[in-house]
């Protein structure tokens, strides 16, 4: 049917997929959380691992030297998570970085998402900036360029 398919034009319709952004592995569908850019940035689990990771433990040592760069581009990558508009699927893995969501609420909105062909934003989706009050913001911040990875990097 494929070839017949092919000759008459006829399209099938691609499959929706899902990729953890942190780990990459792929979620099948009807799996998954769904967060917001808000509730991802405000783990400080999720800013330990990012700022620790291979090509960020660098900047977090070089911050942590009390040199300016290392704080900078720590600042840049808060900056960079936290200005994703679209909400993240989250694999089963990962979700255990995030304790203070409501994962219930978590796993319905990945199957609405998965209902809705991936055409489903929960409530409060959008830049964190946008969906968290300021100070709330702020402090999110403060803890990802300021602390995130302290216990974890070691000085001479």
């Amino acid at each position: 049917m494929d070839f017949l398919d092919k000759i008459l034009g006829k399209k099938k319709k691609p499959s929706l997929k899902a990729k953890c952004p942190i780990t990459k592995e792929p979620i099948d569908e009807g799996f998954g959380f769904m967060l917001t850019t808000s509730q991802v940035i405000a783990s400080k689990q999720y800013w330990d691992m990012v700022m620790t990771e291979p090509e960020t433990m660098s900047y977090t040592v070089m911050h942590f030297k009390k040199e300016p760069s290392g704080t900078q581009m720590r600042s840049l990558i808060f900056e960079k998570y936290s200005s994703i508009e679209k909400p993240w699927m989250i694999s089963d893995s990962c979700i255990n970085l995030f304790d203070s969501i409501d994962k219930k609420s978590a796993r319905e909105n990945a199957k609405k998402w998965w209902a809705n062909e991936g055409n489903f934003d929960p409530e409060n989706s959008g830049k964190a900036l946008d969906a968290l009050d300021p100070q709330t913001y702020k402090s999110w911040k403060e803890y990802a360029v300021l602390e995130a990875g302290r216990s974890r990097v070691v000085l001479h």
